[in-house]
């Protein structure tokens, strides 16, 4: 009896060593472990292995954003605005007159420039873009096979706030003259792909540009499906039928 109570009080004195009883042997894992093996191959009807799961598809990931040529020119001082930081807004001070830049120059630049996601360079080559479709929209046309490069290298990004950022210069290109609207419809197969990819996606935000765009949390596929509908208003005839060969889920708006 006297031995048991010393066990007893052995115990006691370390209650944070487990008894003996509670010990178990360490599982061999490397007994245990499977070997993975490739799908429909004879190694999968082999003992102690695994058939090894489809690759993980990353369709859906987010590609990181490189220096453009426009934040160079940005940070050399080589275009001719400034921006001004307001109380509500930020803006461009321009210090040319718009019919005299030369479009075929400056447009493709801001373009380039929609893959910027840091202040301000983001805010300054969405701004100009509006800023120079705006002041005059008679000298885009010649210059839209220009932007589609840029416009495409913006959207294979896969971030949702440069997708919203295109899709919404989408539709402010394509509402600046009615020829531009047609000029883009060639080209649909590249900029496409990405918003019927990201149609459904339940993503919530803004473009990162507009204050009151980013506040009201805006889904991105209302952003897409709003910017589907003004290219085929705009488009033509044949706009319908080249936007469903790459959004099949998509449904007209307009009537015959």
């Amino acid at each position: 009896p006297g031995s048991s109570a010393g066990m007893a009080g052995a115990r006691n004195a370390h209650p944070s060593q487990p008894d003996c009883g509670d010990w178990e042997e360490p599982e061999n894992k490397a007994l245990n472990r499977k070997k993975e093996v490739p799908a429909f191959t004879i190694q999968a009807y082999q003992r102690h292995t695994v058939v090894k799961g489809p690759p993980v598809s990353d369709v859906y990931k987010q590609k990181p954003s490189k220096p453009t040529a426009f934040r160079t020119m940005y940070l050399r001082g080589d275009f001719p605005f400034s921006v001004e930081h307001e109380t509500n807004q930020n803006k461009l001070s321009w210090r040319v007159d718009f019919r005299k830049l030369d479009y075929h120059h400056y447009l493709p630049l801001f373009f380039d420039g929609l893959a910027e996601t840091e202040f301000p360079y983001c805010f300054a080559a969405y701004q100009g873009i509006v800023d120079l479709l705006e002041n005059a929209p008679e000298r885009v046309l010649p210059v839209v096979p220009q932007l589609i490069i840029p416009l495409k290298n913006a959207l294979n990004l896969k971030n949702p706030i440069i997708v919203c950022k295109v899709c919404r210069v989408l539709q402010k290109l394509s509402l600046t003259d009615e020829m531009v609207g047609q000029a883009l419809v060639p080209y649909y197969r590249q900029l496409l792909p990405v918003l019927n990819l990201f149609k459904d996606k339940n993503y919530r935000g803004g473009d990162g540009v507009d204050r009151s765009v980013r506040s009201r949390s805006v889904r991105l596929g209302n952003v897409i499906e709003d910017t589907l509908e003004v290219l085929e208003r705009t488009g033509g005839e044949d706009a319908f039928i080249n936007i469903k060969y790459i959004v099949p889920t998509y449904e007209a708006v307009t009537r015959n």
